[in-house]
Parts: C-alpha cells; structure tokens; sequence
C-alpha cells in the first residue's frame, strides 16, 4: 500500500502543476472573474472531460482501495500529464503571467491541498490517498474559483492601498490634465494617436498597452507619473456596468472622449443599453467645465449625448457642427483627408494608417489637440507621424504579399470597414479571421452579416475553427460565391500557408480579421 501511495503522489505531483497551471492561465484570461470563468468551463466542458473523469475514480477509489483502481488512476494520471504538457504547447498566444495575484492564489490553492492530504491521513491513513491524490489533481478546474473567493479580503485590501497612493500622487499633481479616453473599439488607438499629436507641445504619459483598468491605471501612475508630465491620457476599459466609474473615480479625469458605443461585450454587459451607460459613466465623471469629444457618427452616441448639450465637442465624417472630415482619399499608400473646424478653418491631411474608420479616430484627436491649444496647421506633421497600432489594421510588406493585421479584438463595425478596406486594393483579396467573440446571443447573427459583406470585399475567405466559424460560411455563400474559394481550416498557420499559396495574377492582399485568445 505504501508503494502504491508513492507512485501515485510523484504522478499526482506532476500532474498537479500541469492542471492547476492550465486552469490558472485560463482563469487570467478570464480576467479573475468567476462568473466569467464559470461560463467558460460550461462552454469547455468537453475539452477537459478527463478532470471529469477523474473526480468519478477518485470518489469510488476512496471507498475500494483494490489494486485494480490503483493501476487505472496510474494510467490516469499519466494521461493528465500527456493531455495538459500538449495543451501547454498550443496555448502560447498569451502566456500566463505568475502575478502577484496568481502566486497568492498558488499558495491558496496548494495549502487548502494539503490540509485535505493532512486530515485524511489523521483520520483515515493512507489506504484512501491514491484516491484523494485523483481527486485534487481533476479538481483544479473549480479550486482557482475557491481560491479567488477566500482571498478576496486580501485582494481587496492589497487593491485599496496602491490605489489610495495612486489617488494621492494625482492629487498632488495639481498642473496635471487627465484626458480619459472610451469606448467599445478605437480608445486604444485614439490613445496612442492623441500622444503623438499631444508630445509635439506637452509632456505626455499615457497607460500602456492594455492598462485600461483600475489595477492598470494604477501602476501606470505609482511606476511611471512625474512631476514634469502635462497631459495624462487614461484609457478605459469595461466589461460590466460601473467600470468606467471606478476608474474616473481613480483618475479624476478633466477631459473626455468617446469613440463608439457598439455591440462588444456582450456576455457581460447583456444588453446595448448597459454598454452606453458604462460609456457614458467618463461623461458624468467630468468637472463643471470639462470638454466632451464624441463620435458624431455613432448613432448609440448621437441618443445619449442628448443628456449632454452643453459640454460636447464632435467630430465626424457628416455634415454638421463639431470637426468634419471630408475629401477623404484612401490608397494601399495611406490616407489623405481634409479637417473643417467649427470655427470653419480648413487643413489638408496625409498620413500612413489606411483604412476610413481610422480617419474618424484621427480627426477626434485632431479636434482634441486643437482645442487644448495647438493650431491646425501645426498638427500636419505629427499627423504624418501617426504610426499603426499593433495588430490595428498594420501592413506588412512581404515581397508580392501585403498583410493586414487587424488581429486585435474583432467586432461588428471594425470588422465591416476591415473587408471594405481590403476590398479598396487591385489584387487578390484574402480574408482570414476566426469570426467575433463575447456578443452574447447574438453572436451567430453578427457572424453570419460578417460573412455577407466579407462575400462582396473578397477573392478568398479562409476561416479558422470549424464550429465557430459556421455562421460566416453560411452568410458567405448566400452571396453566392464560390464555396472552392471559402475554405475552413482548423489552425490559423494552415489558412496563412494556403493564402500563400494561392495562385494567380497580381499582388496578393491578406487581412487578418481577429485572433482569438488560448480560452477559445
């Protein structure tokens, strides 16, 4: 029996950091949320039956410690070990990061362990571990849920303090202007677009990457806001009601823009009403006096801007008041477009980025750095400085192939103007994209539309994920095109080498549409 035992704990070992590892990195990109995580282990069932399994054996080896079960927990164990060091190669899109937050939940995790294997071993020896052992290694895809719960108190204590010292520093930064930046699609690249028109006047700061939460907006003012910094520019992100609220209630903000408010998030935000009052919640956060930039042609903004008249600045592509982009020219070279501001004042604009959804995101930034002070023939240059924002619409040269990388969190409206910008090019237009994500229900229908305006942008359409991807296909071939030339592959780097293969005249165009995360 002892021998036993022992075999089974150096498997059940192993095995244990392979499972917890798993779930732990699948719990991250869920963003520590167990609601979230929850619906995902019902949408995965499936992919981790041998936990399932394992539960089962574990419970009837703990009642018939014969030598049979041994062997096929054994057996088991090593095929925990095979399946998760596989799932360990195919999940490299975004690693797990050991956090602060993950170790605590680690050390959580391997203590409520050990307390099992203690009081066991007190009250019933060492027949029933090789069970036990089974049963804490198939647990692990609920034991991160367990652990977020009891180390809440301490997350949030831990939480509290750095973000009470963020708040201290900012206060004390009274020369500072906070320009918080939302929206459903476009704050990350109106971020980066605002710093690069702001730096040609100010000292700038802005959150890094994906720094769109409290905890990000946080350590971006703890580790890097001096006293010399002018502007700080906040993006805001959220995926619940309320969101946006905790982080202006961190970042205080002076000024504020709003991007678009559209179908994103929907698996959390339930209806498009919640997602315009999340947005909307950086509009109530601004001081007597603030500025308010919309997109005046977003039309979930135009309804709830109504609440607003008094403090808003817009900035479209329409004929009205506000900054108007018009003569808009785009080309695989770039864009050309001309800015009128209210005031009437006219300026002719070039830059890089391609694409007629990123002329709105410009010209709102364009509208910002105007009004806080920079006149418009000044923003000319930094304007031609604009560079892509990764996986944003990024070209790539290779020889005869030009790739379009949108690969960034796909949704409804980036993905239409995405195939409408490929469909500008004179050449062989080659879709690739998994589909969109987090629309709730109606995710199969935004799909099946995606795959009806893809049919009339594009040459070839290569879908990643068979399942998932059925929607598309259906929309693309009620438009008739030819199903030889729409094809489903089950992992992207099949579909980029068969686009690469493709034959024919001309230069070859490939777009990236959406890249989804290891937990889809």
């Amino acid at each position: 029996m002892i021998v036993r035992t022992i075999i089974a704990a150096a498997l059940a070992a192993y095995a244990l950091f392979l499972t917890m590892r798993h779930n732990m990195h699948m719990f991250q990109l869920n963003g520590y949320k167990n609601d979230e995580h929850i619906r995902w282990i019902k949408k995965n069932l499936r992919q981790q039956w041998l936990l399932g399994f394992g539960l089962a054996l574990g419970a009837v080896r703990l009642f018939f410690p014969f030598l049979a079960l041994d062997i096929l927990i054994y057996l088991t164990l090593l095929l925990d070990i095979l399946v998760y060091r596989a799932m360990r190669r195919l999940n490299t899109k975004k690693k797990l990061v050991y956090t602060a937050r993950v170790k605590r939940m680690i050390v959580t995790i391997l203590i409520i362990a050990a307390a099992a294997v203690a009081l066991t071993a007190v009250f019933f020896g060492i027949r029933p571990m090789t069970g036990l052992f089974l049963i804490l290694v198939s647990a692990q895809w609920c034991l991160n849920l367990a652990a977020n719960v009891i180390n809440r108190p301490v997350e949030k204590g831990i939480s509290r303090y750095f973000i009470n010292d963020a708040k201290k520093k900012l206060a004390e930064a009274t020369n500072l202007k906070v320009i918080g930046v939302t929206g459903s699609y476009g704050k990350t690249s109106m971020k980066f677009f605002l710093q690069t028109l702001l730096q040609s006047r100010y000292n700038v700061l802005v959150t890094p990457g994906n720094y769109n939460t409290p905890l990000g907006v946080t350590i971006t003012v703890r580790n890097f806001l001096k006293p010399s910094h002018e502007i700080f520019i906040c993006e805001m992100g959220a995926r619940r009601v309320g969101e946006i609220k905790e982080v202006c209630d961190i970042a205080h903000p002076d000024y504020g823009i709003i991007t678009s408010v559209g179908p994103q998030h929907l698996e959390t935000f339930f209806s498009m009403e919640n997602i315009q009052k999340t947005k909307f919640e950086l509009a109530d956060a601004l001081p007597e006096g603030g500025m308010l930039f919309l997109n005046g042609d977003n039309e979930y903004i135009q309804e709830k801007a109504a609440a607003y008249p008094t403090k808003t600045f817009y900035y479209s592509e329409k004929e009205g008041e506000g900054y108007q982009a018009k003569e808009i020219s785009v080309s695989q070279f770039g864009t050309e477009f001309t800015v009128v501001t209210p005031s009437g004042e006219k300026e002719r604009f070039r830059m890089k980025l391609i694409g007629a959804h990123n002329v709105i995101n410009v010209v709102g930034a364009i509208a910002v750095a105007n009004t806080l002070g920079i006149p418009l023939k000044d923003l000319k240059i930094p304007v031609r400085r604009i560079q892509p924002v990764e996986h944003r619409m990024q070209m790539r040269e290779h020889g005869l192939v030009t790739v379009i990388d949108d690969a960034y969190n796909s949704n409804p409206v980036g993905s239409k103007a995405a195939v409408e910008t490929l469909a500008m090019f004179d050449g062989i237009r080659i879709l690739i994209t998994p589909g969109m994500v987090e629309l709730g229900e109606k995710e199969a229908e935004y799909n099946r539309q995606f795959g009806v305006y893809a049919a009339d942008c594009c040459d070839y359409i290569l879908l990643v994920g068979r399942k998932h991807t059925e929607p598309i296909r259906d929309g693309v071939l009620s438009k008739a095109f030819p199903p030889e030339k729409c094809l489903v592959y089950d992992k992207l780097e099949e579909a980029v080498s068969y686009a690469y293969a493709i034959k024919g005249q001309g230069h070859k165009y490939i777009l990236l549409e959406n890249d989804l995360p290891d937990n889809y």
